[in-house]
């Protein structure tokens, strides 16, 4: 095999401790989620992050539900480095969650992480019975 000597990152063992097995949002592991410090932090940037292969589970039906995710910020003094972000996105991949409840999940621990002057996340889920979902949580920092 081409990679049987690869030792894979730790936020990729963290990321895949879920396959096979179907759990509650508890089970991501927020400290897959790595930093860097933004150097320019008196001139306001907005920084936005899409993919569209973000996946977790129906808690219903436990079929794969399949959603664009969209993470728009204004960092503080912190920066997500993407490669935590990709593992800890890919963390859902077995978990059983509503559609409400993956972007306030997803709010929840890049808040806590970065502490950034706002955030929104946005979830675009794929057509599930004729109905497109497309669910939005929104932070701003208080003064």
């Amino acid at each position: 095999m081409l990679y049987e000597n690869r030792v894979p990152p730790e936020e990729e063992l963290k990321a895949k401790k879920t396959i096979g097995k179907s759990f509650e949002s508890s089970a991501i592991d927020c400290s897959i989620l790595k930093t860097f410090p933004y150097e320019y932090s008196y001139r306001p940037i907005q920084m936005e992050h899409t993919t569209d292969e973000f996946t977790c589970i129906c808690p219903f039906s436990e079929l794969p539900d399949q959603a664009t995710i969209t993470i728009k910020y204004i960092p503080n003094k912190l920066c997500i480095e993407l490669r935590s972000l990709k593992y800890y996105l890919y963390s859902f991949r077995q978990v059983k969650i509503f559609h409400e409840h993956v972007v306030n999940k997803i709010l929840e621990d890049l808040t806590s992480i970065l502490d950034p002057l706002e955030m929104i996340i946005v979830g675009k889920f794929a057509v599930r019975g004729g109905i497109v979902t497309m669910a939005t949580a929104s932070y701003k920092k208080e003064k």
